[in-house]
Parts: C-alpha cells; sequence; structure tokens
C-alpha cells in the first residue's frame, strides 16, 4: 500500500505543470544564475547592494515566463534573469533605441559589448532576444501583450529629465498581457521634492513614479524595502551619482560615499487591469 502511494503521489507530481512548480524553483534557479562563471567579481561585488534574489522574487519573476527588461545597459540584471528563463521561457532585452550613427562612442561601444556578450554564451543567453525601446518613437520591444513581466531598474529619471515617462509607462503597458506585473526599481527621493529636483539629483518620489503608472492604466500591488538604505542622505552634491558605483567626485569624500553605499531605493510592482 504505502508504495501504491508513492506511485500515486509520483505521478501527480509529473502531471503538475511547470506554471505551477516554477514558485518552488525559481529560488534555486536565481541561486545558480547568481554564482555562474558568466558574472564578474565587480559585478557580484554589487548583490549586497542590489538584492538581486529577493528583489525579482518580489516582482515575481518565474522560470517559464516571457520578461522585457528595459535598458538593460552593461547586463547587470541581464545575467541573473536570462539564466532562469533559459529553455523555459523568454527576455526581450529592450535596449536604449538610438540613432546609433549618431550616438557616443562610449554609448555604442557598451552596446556592442553587451550584444556580443549575449551571442558568446549561449549557455547563459540562449532565450535572450535583443530589441529596443524609446517611446513613443520605438515600442516593439515584445510582441503586444505578449509580456508576463516588465522590469526597469534605475531608469525613470531618465525618461523625467527626456519629457518621456507617459510614453514609456504606456509602452510598458501595451507590452503586458492581462494581469503582467511592471516592477520598477528607482532612487527614491524624499516625499515632497519637486519634479525639478527629482530630474536634478536622479532621486524620484514614489508618488511620481505611482501616479505614472496610474495613468498609463495600472494598478498599484505592492512595494517592498528590499532596496531602501537609511544612511542615504539624498543630498549629495552630485546627486545619486555621488553615491557608488559612480563615486562622481573621485577620490573627494571618497571613504564617506563608500559608506553609505548604494542609493536608497523604492521597489514597486503594479499589475495591468
Amino acid at each position: 500500500m504505502f508504495r501504491f502511494r508513492l506511485a500515486a503521489l509520483a505521478l501527480v507530481c509529473s502531471l503538475v505543470p511547470p506554471s505551477l512548480q516554477a514558485a518552488d524553483d525559481v529560488g534555486p534557479l536565481i541561486d545558480r544564475a547568481l554564482a555562474g562563471d558568466h558574472r564578474s567579481d565587480a559585478n557580484r561585488a554589487r548583490d549586497a547592494f542590489r538584492h538581486p534574489k529577493e528583489t525579482l522574487m518580489f516582482f515575481g519573476l518565474r522560470p517559464e515566463q516571457t520578461v522585457v527588461e528595459i535598458w538593460p545597459s552593461a547586463g547587470w540584471f541581464t545575467e541573473v534573469i536570462a539564466p532562469v528563463v533559459l529553455g523555459r521561457g523568454k527576455l526581450y532585452a529592450a535596449r536604449y533605441a538610438v540613432s546609433w550613427e549618431k550616438a557616443p562612442e562610449m554609448l555604442k561601444t557598451r552596446d556592442k559589448v553587451f550584444v556580443a556578450g549575449l551571442a558568446a554564451r549561449p549557455d547563459v543567453y540562449g532565450s535572450v532576444v535583443p530589441t529596443e525601446l524609446l517611446a513613443p518613437d520605438f515600442t516593439d520591444a515584445a510582441p503586444k501583450g505578449s509580456a508576463d513581466l516588465v522590469l526597469t531598474f534605475r531608469n525613470v529619471h531618465n525618461w523625467a529629465k527626456a519629457g518621456r515617462t507617459d510614453a514609456m509607462f504606456a509602452a510598458f503597458h501595451g507590452l503586458l498581457r492581462t494581469g503582467g506585473i511592471l516592477g520598477v526599481e528607482e532612487h527614491r527621493a524624499k516625499p515632497g521634492t519637486s519634479v525639478e529636483d527629482q530630474i536634478k539629483t536622479g532621486y524620484m518620489t514614489e508618488q511620481y513614479v505611482i501616479e505614472a503608472a496610474e495613468r498609463a492604466g495600472f494598478r498599484f500591488a505592492g512595494k517592498s524595502e528590499i532596496n531602501a538604505n537609511p544612511k542615504d542622505t539624498k543630498d549629495h552634491p552630485s546627486g545619486v551619482w555621488t553615491l557608488p558605483p559612480t563615486l562622481a567626485l573621485g577620490d573627494k569624500d571618497r571613504e564617506k560615499y563608500l559608506a553609505i553605499g548604494e542609493s536608497d531605493r523604492m521597489t514597486i510592482k503594479f499589475v495591468k487591469p
């Protein structure tokens, strides 16, 4: 009888679709991604500030999902997300869309290195599709209504400065399926900070982000203090760029800013109703 019960249990487990098993196996998958040999020592050092496992689990990353990462830059989060969805889901790396002929050399070089890195490691990045996004001009970062999860890390201040906030959030809404999640991590300003000062310092208020998402049709679905940093006073001479990793002041008060660490950040998720 005992053997029969074990056999029956094994049969039931084999019938559970991957989407239902995913909640159990995503933690170990993220751990393996973080430990992968594709990550540099410099990127590993930032794990303590960026809390990638906790952040991605809060946003609801699952291995079978279609994910769009907005403006991955050099690919810090890409190298964590990509191995999780490898072979089961898909990751659209929606890079900054510009006229590459007119782009600064630094930006062109970084993008070439990023795309070349994806191609060089199909064992890690085999489920990554490089695309571009800069709303309202370029919005085809993924098939409309196909994404389970759209993620953006420390980008909202750039869109505010360029006057593209509403267009970008509207684009995210269009990319997501009904019930899909938008995850936003951003440098966090003190409540009541003017928009002008937000743009100047790189710190955005939670109110600014929430209202932008709601204007685009999203519903607030929760926030986390995973990436909070109470040491960050947010009154630095060169804004958020005073802190690591940028350290805009160079050696001036370097130890002071290293002791503070990376910025205080909001971590908020929204759902497309």
